[in-house]
């Protein structure tokens, strides 16, 4: 495993990684992205994702910012 991923994997289990929680209304479900070493790299990737989602049809799509720890599931329908 790259060392990186390794860091990601231990600042989630420990509840310091950066997740945001992506919620769509049409279809109606949760995404949760992440995990993220700072918040910085965080905000950079996620307009990546939410155009992405856009792309895809999805509407109504608001989200919030944490630093928590995470596991699966990532999506939520």
């Amino acid at each position: 495993m790259r060392p990186n991923k390794l860091i990601r994997k231990l600042g989630n289990k420990l509840g310091l990684a950066w997740w945001a929680k992506v919620e769509t209304k049409a279809p109606d479900v949760i995404y949760w992205f992440g995990p993220f070493l700072r918040k910085k790299s965080l905000e950079e990737s996620l307009e990546r994702f939410i155009g992405d989602l856009n792309d895809e049809g999805s509407q109504n799509i608001s989200h919030s910012l944490m630093r928590c720890k995470k596991n699966e599931p990532l999506t939520i329908q």
